[in-house]
Parts: C-alpha cells; sequence; structure tokens
C-alpha cells in the first residue's frame, strides 16, 4: 500500500533512489504477489493485484516493455480479420477494452486513427465489384455493431467508445483521402476507425501506476530460479544486472506467497525452472510459440495520405499506419525459434513488405526510404501436436505447481482481461474471499486523470509555460497531466526546452525525465522505448547518443567512462541491427544481431572495460 502521505503522483515516480528502495523491499518483505516481467501483461498485473490492496512487486529482467510489448504495430484494435474467423468472442472482447483504454483508462495514449479498406480492382465486374463490397461492408458494420454493444455512454456526434463510424468511400473519395494509392489498384474503399498507441509508453505507465498504488518495482532484476518449500512455490532468486561483478547483493532472494510468471515468448523457460525443483509436476499441453512480426518505418512524405490502409495478403494482412511525421508498414508473421531477446529482422522481410505494400502505391517504396526496423515476437498459445493445433491469439491461465501461476498468449488489447484472469485466480488461492474484485476497468492510468480539460485549454496552458503550442501537445499526448513534471524541468533547467540532438520531435528534459521518473536506467532504454528515436530517425539515434547520455549521467551517477561505454554499447547495438537487415534469412541476420552485446550483466560490461 501507499504511504497516504505520499501524493499518487510522487509515488509513481521510478527514480534511482525508489530502485534502490524497491531493491531494499524485496530483500527484506514477503509479498502477497510477485510478478515476472515487465511487459504489458505482468505490468497490468501488477496494477490490478496492488489496486485491490495486496502488496506487490514486479520485477523484469532487462526494461520495462524491452521484448514483445514495445515492439508491436502500436494498435488498439479489435482484431477486424477475427470476425472472418468468427473469432466474436476475442473481438467483442477486444473492441471493449479498446474503448476503456480510449476514453477512460488511458486517453492521452490510446487515440482515433482511420483506416481504409480498398476495394480491389480485381473484380472486373459489377456483380463481383458489388459482391465485395457488401462483403467488407458487413465485417465493418458488424466491428461498429459490436463496439456499440459495449459501449460507454450515449452516441454522440456518430461517435461510441471514443471511435467513429465506419463510412463507405467512392474510387474518387478514396484518392482525395489517400492520393498515394494508384488509382487501378481500386474501385472504392470503406473508412473505419480503430486506436492507436505507443506500447512501450502504456507499459511504463503501467507500471508507474502500479507504483503509485503500492507496487515494488524493479528492473534489471533477472529470475533465475524458483524458491520452494514442500510442494509450494514460496518465491523467486533473483539476479540484480547492475550489480557488480562478485558483488554478494547481486544475488538474493524474494519471498512471496504468490508467484506470477507473465513472461510472453519466455513462459517455456519459467516452466523449465520447474524441472530444477524437486517434486514439480508442470502441467503438459501448454505452450508458447514464438511468431515474428516485422515492421518498418518511412518519413511522412513517402506516402501522401490521411489515414492508413489495411490490404489483405495472400498469407495475412498488411498495416500501413500513420505514426506522427512517419509511416509504419507491417507485419510478417514467421515462426521464431532463435534469440528471442533481439529478434532479427532479414533482407527477405524487409522485402516481403515492400513488395507488399508497392502492390497499391503510385510510387514504390525501396530502401533508400526506410528510417527504422523492428522485428518483435508474438507469443501464441500452441497444442502439442503443432501439427494439427491452431495457433491461438486467446490466453490461459494455468497453475502448474502450488504457488506459480502461468499466464500467456491473448493480444496486447486485451491486457487488462488478462491481469485480471490471473490476479484472481491469485487471490482465490490467497483468501478465497474478502479481497475485492478487479477494479481496473475504473481505475485511469497516471496521466489520464484531469487529461480532458488539460487538452482543451492547451492553447492557454501553453502560453502560461511560455512553449509554443505543438510543444505542449506533443507532451500532452505522451505524458498526459504528467506533461507538468517535465515543463518543470524547463523551468528549472531552460537548456532542457532545446531538442536532441538528432531528433527535433523530442526536448532533452523528456531524456532527464526518463532517468529520473521512468525507470529507465540504459541509453538504449531511452533511445528506443522512452523515445522512438531509434526508429524515427534515418541514422538510428547515431546522433543522439552523445547528447541524450550527456543528460542521463548526472542523473544516474554515470562517470565518463561509464557514459562513452553506453555509447559504444548503443553504437554497436545500431550496427548489429543494420548489418543483420542485409542479410538473407533468419540465421544469418540472428548471427550479425548478436554481434552487439547485451548492455545489462556485469559480464557484458566486464568485455568493454577491457
Amino acid at each position: 500500500m501507499r504511504d497516504p502521505a505520499v501524493s499518487r503522483y510522487a509515488a509513481g515516480q521510478l527514480s534511482p533512489s525508489r530502485r534502490a528502495a524497491d531493491l531494499k523491499r524485496l530483500r527484506g518483505e514477503r509479498f502477497d504477489v510477485l510478478v515476472i516481467g515487465g511487459g504489458v501483461t505482468g505490468a497490468g498485473a501488477a496494477v490490478d493485484a496492488a489496486s485491490r490492496g495486496l502488496s506487490v512487486a514486479l520485477i523484469e529482467a532487462r526494461d520495462l516493455a524491452a521484448g514483445t510489448s514495445s515492439r508491436s504495430s502500436k494498435l488498439i484494435h479489435g482484431g477486424l480479420r477475427y470476425l472472418e474467423q468468427l473469432e466474436f468472442g476475442l473481438v467483442h472482447e477486444a473492441l471493449r477494452e479498446r474503448g476503456l483504454l480510449a476514453t477512460r483508462l488511458a486517453p492521452h495514449l490510446v487515440r482515433p486513427v482511420p483506416f481504409l479498406v480498398p476495394l480491389s480492382s480485381g473484380a472486373t465486374n459489377l456483380p463481383r465489384r458489388t459482391w465485395q463490397r457488401i462483403y467488407y461492408g458487413t465485417g465493418v458494420a458488424m466491428y461498429d455493431a459490436f463496439a456499440s454493444l459495449v459501449g460507454l455512454g450515449n452516441l454522440l456526434d456518430g461517435q461510441r467508445r471514443g471511435m467513429p463510424l465506419h463510412r463507405h468511400l467512392t474510387r474518387t473519395s478514396a484518392r482525395r483521402l489517400f492520393p498515394s494509392l494508384r488509382e487501378e489498384a481500386l474501385t472504392g474503399a470503406i473508412r473505419y476507425y480503430d486506436g492507436q498507441v505507443d506500447d512501450a509508453r502504456l507499459v511504463v505507465t503501467l507500471a508507474r501506476t502500479a507504483a503509485s498504488l503500492g507496487a515494488a518495482v524493479v528492473t534489471s532484476a533477472r529470475a533465475v530460479g524458483l524458491v520452494r518449500h514442500a510442494r509450494e512455490v514460496t518465491g523467486v532468486r533473483v539476479r540484480d544486472m547492475e550489480a557488480s561483478r562478485g558483488s554478494p547483493e547481486a544475488e538474493f532472494e524474494v519471498r512471496a506467497r504468490t508467484v506470477i510468471a507473465a513472461t510472453g515468448v519466455w513462459s517455456n523457460d519459467i516452466s523449465a525452472l520447474l524441472s530444477d525443483v524437486p517434486g514439480a509436476q508442470p502441467r503438459r499441453g501448454l505452450r508458447v510459440r514464438a511468431s515474428k512480426g516485422v515492421h518498418l518505418v518511412v518519413p511522412r512524405s513517402a506516402i501522401t495520405g490521411d489515414a492508413g490502409l489495411i490490404l489483405r495478403t495472400e498469407t495475412s494482412v498488411l498495416f500501413v499506419i500513420p505514426w506522427g511525421g512517419h509511416w509504419i508498414i507491417g507485419t510478417t508473421d514467421t515462426d521464431w525459434t532463435l534469440d528471442r531477446a533481439h529478434p532479427a529482422a532479414s533482407a527477405r522481410d524487409i522485402e516481403y513488405l515492400l513488395a507488399q505494400v508497392n502492390r497499391v502505391l503510385d510510387r514504390p517504396l525501396s530502401t533508400s526510404d526506410i528510417e527504422g526496423v523492428y522485428a518483435g515476437l508474438r507469443p501464441l498459445l500452441s497444442g502439442e501436436d503443432d501439427l494439427t493445433s491452431k495457433l491461438s491469439r486467446e490466453h490461459a491461465v494455468v497453475e502448474p505447481m502450488l504457488g506459480l501461476m502461468l499466464v500467456a498468449g491473448g493480444k496486447y488489447t486485451t491486457y487488462r482481461v488478462m491481469a485480471q484472469d490471473v490476479v484472481d485466480l491469485a487471490v482465490r488461492r490467497l483468501f478465497g474471499s474478502g479481497v475485492p474484485v478487479s477494479r481496473t476497468d475504473d481505475l485511469p492510468l497516471l496521466g489520464a486523470d484531469g487529461y480532458a480539460a488539460m487538452w482543451r485549454d492547451r492553447a492557454d496552458m501553453a502560453r502560461r509555460h511560455g512553449v509554443p503550442v505543438g510543444v505542449l501537445e506533443h507532451l500532452l499526448e505522451r505524458y498526459g497531466t504528467l506533461a507538468t513534471e517535465v515543463l518543470d524541468l524547463v523551468h528549472a533547467q531552460p537548456e532542457l526546452a532545446a531538442p536532441v540532438a538528432g531528433a527535433p520531435e523530442y526536448l532533452a528534459a523528456e531524456v532527464v525525465y526518463a532517468a529520473r521518473a521512468e525507470a529507465a536506467l540504459h541509453l538504449d532504454d531511452v533511445l528506443t522505448r522512452r523515445t522512438r528515436i531509434s526508429i524515427e530517425t534515418a541514422h538510428r539515434g547515431d546522433e543522439s547518443a552523445a547528447h541524450a547520455a550527456a543528460l542521463m549521467a548526472p542523473v544516474l551517477g554515470w562517470d565518463a567512462a561509464t557514459q562513452q561505454r553506453e555509447i559504444d554499447h548503443y553504437l554497436a547495438r545500431v550496427a548489429a541491427e543494420r548489418q543483420s537487415q542485409q542479410m538473407p534469412d533468419d540465421l544469418t541476420a540472428d548471427a550479425a544481431r548478436l554481434g552487439a552485446l547485451e548492455v545489462r550483466g556485469s559480464e557484458a560490461n566486464e568485455v568493454l572495460r577491457a
């Protein structure tokens, strides 16, 4: 529980001193719930458990959202294509969550984005064209209908649950909205809306919300073993990845009444830890497979359009998504069995995406247009027989051993439901009854309270703070009402109003704030996840590294050698990724990407010191 003398905003600051205090708590307390995994589901579970009044700790081996949860398509959506697969329950659930996030829980982070569904010119005769419009139109209408069924409030100005309703467009109207579409590639289109989010920022906000409710949140803390008493898991052995080599503080045990593992594509590793626990009998049949999704980022000037696209390919769908001053193009969907921490995009992946999107663009894109590339792994549930089992986007919660809960599968949009389900199981085991039910469907995340009023009055607020309205809008859309904390840094140090070198979209104050309040411990955390400089600039952050490191150094206590080591690590990572993206296949791309050492862990640091 949070100290009532401390405000929620202050309690939600994940500062270096807060990490030290939470490490002390991990060593000394026994928690009701210990969550392993700092992705969206793990952070969501920490919020859910802490909001019920339980004592909670969250540990993450690397950085918040360092895995799948920072490498998605940046969409909060119901999954329009799942209607075609008759997954009505999944669509209904996801659309409800989309509405909650966009209107109540995180309106500062989730906002509507329009998409076009082009109607193909391949339908050459009128009956086929008519049938195509009816087919897709019915699907989109059902999508809106599902959203309305779980709507919040009354229909207002054509919107329910924060998203406008769909419209049918002629070819002329479609090309007016998206001039880069080849005229001969379509006969018309349907426009609908879904939600967009900066996935990494949502995870950071969830973790900070959990901290504001009293949870201990520690990154760079790797679970290396399970602690057992009789036939029950009673804790986790943890390695502090920031501790010096040989330090007696490097490994310790965290005691917990229940351990929740929300580790995505690493779920099988947690199950493997049970093999080291005598008497453990992990449940069989629940396995997670990794599916690689690659995305390209190109400048907004490369494509002319005021909406996104959703295109059908031979194997799946392809999105072209507006993203500030950029477009995101993705994704692929291929099995991945290599390094899970740093999945690599190959030249084959990039060529595939370019070929698919160029089928409908009047000016084809080339590799010279690409600013950034990122690859993520989706955790898909698979059955015992992979040849006959259907990989699922639904989630599962199991208890392979008393005291250990695993939650796996699912989709980003439904993280809150996954979190609620696994915490419900933990609560039933711990208390039976007497613990409040989940209230996360009515708990605004940090930055959401008062956001609508602050956005409405942004012009006046910008004048009061002496910043351009565009700068304030940028901060509000990233921090919500917490934007005032970033502005306070600017007032205290006016030089922080300058942009980050090589990244004019971001203020220097945001780098300092990431280290002071958002648990950023390394340069990569800031350039890749707290900001998106690593994928939004053609230099991939190379030109920003030295400036950002200099801004972080005073906050984190880096000396000159440590500062240079952080820069060297980052530049090596970017170089390895560039090389991997020139490799012909997964094996060679993976080998190239592994050429850069992991920044966390004493072994990597010792190598660079030599």
